[in-house]
């Protein structure tokens, strides 16, 4: 399973109905659209800072990870973005990898 870190925003009307319905319901309710999908939610935060959501989540593939976040976006109430996380394995791996670059204006 892949898993992603989620950061969301709502806007006037997100946060008018999310006040209305609670924080416990619209996590049973991420739960079970994840579920849908093959994955499910490990962490799920609300904050007052930059977002007004952090969750951590698993799923099966990008293909889950970019339906989710189209679906919820495209509702227009909480604006999201899913980065995935590598794990500790991941990220050694990727230092093995050998890349070829050349940055703008060198030779």
């Amino acid at each position: 399973m892949k898993k992603y870190l989620i950061k969301g925003t709502y806007n006037a009307a997100g946060t008018k109905a999310l006040i209305q319905e609670g924080g416990s319901k619209r996590k049973i309710a991420v739960d079970k659209m994840l579920a849908d999908l093959g994955g499910k939610v490990e962490s799920f935060y609300y904050s007052t800072g930059e977002h007004d959501i952090y969750v951590i989540v698993e799923l099966p593939d990008d293909i889950a990870g970019a339906a989710a976040t189209l679906a919820v976006n495209a509702a227009g109430l909480v604006k999201i973005t899913a980065s995935p996380l590598l794990s500790l394995k991941d990220i050694d791996a990727v230092f093995k990898k050998s890349v070829s670059y050349r940055a703008p204006g060198q030779k």
